[in-house]
């Protein structure tokens, strides 16, 4: 963990352990796991390399963030075994979230929007035109001579 991101200081300290199943009492179980890193959070999940919690500048109504616990700035600084649950984790947002349209979106990079840097991806609802994420698709011509060269260089390091 790096001591001055700011996720990680939300996913500082430990994982709880459950409480025994006579306490799965929704509201008493959310207090007595609730453990706050250095800053607080509405945590929706945690496991020992995922977390999951809500944006607190959110797009729309329910709009969350996955991280891996693993500190890294993009997404090529993350070894392949911290991320097996961030989409599985995501999916399952998703659908806690009860939403039928939403992006999955993971930015690396400033000029590709990242404002954190610690990996991290939205779960952002999309209920209509105007909430959600708004994205602006401009596709550029092709030369399949040219992107039949980039084809081949990029499968060569695959």
């Amino acid at each position: 963990m790096a001591a001055a991101c700011i996720f990680c200081k939300i996913i500082k300290g430990t994982l709880q352990p459950r409480p025994p199943k006579i306490l799965y009492n929704p509201l008493l179980l959310s207090i007595l796991t609730a453990k706050a890193g250095d800053i607080p959070s509405f945590k929706l999940f945690e496991s020992e390399r995922v977390f999951a919690f809500l944006d607190i500048q959110p797009l729309s109504k329910g709009h969350a963030l996955v991280i891996p616990k693993h500190h890294g700035a993009k997404l090529t600084d993350i070894p392949d075994d911290q991320l097996t649950e961030i989409l599985p984790v995501a999916k399952r947002v998703a659908i806690a979230a009860g939403v039928e349209n939403y992006n999955i979106l993971q930015n690396n990079g400033r000029l590709a929007h990242q404002e954190v840097d610690h990996v991290h991806f939205h779960m952002i609802p999309k209920p209509n035109q105007t909430e959600g994420l708004g994205i602006g698709w401009v596709q550029q011509k092709t030369e399949m001579d040219q992107l039949k060269a980039l084809f081949n260089e990029m499968k060569a390091k695959m």
